[in-house]
């Protein structure tokens, strides 16, 4: 397996919003999550599907 989770398209960065903020989302490759900075809240992404509920999120440092 590479660094990227099987599946997940950097394309999907161009059409995925933060569901709370409504901002753009940061992909971290290295955590497997996307990142919204103005919500402070980082949704991971499982076999290359981003999970984005604000329930499943984990919060920023």
């Amino acid at each position: 397996m590479t660094g990227d989770s099987p599946g997940f398209d950097r394309h999907m960065l161009e059409v995925l919003i933060c569901p709370s903020t409504h901002t753009r989302l940061e992909y971290d490759a290295a955590r497997q999550e996307l990142i919204s900075r103005a919500a402070g809240l980082a949704f991971p992404i499982r076999d290359g599907i981003p999970v984005m509920l604000i329930d499943e999120a984990r919060v920023l440092d």
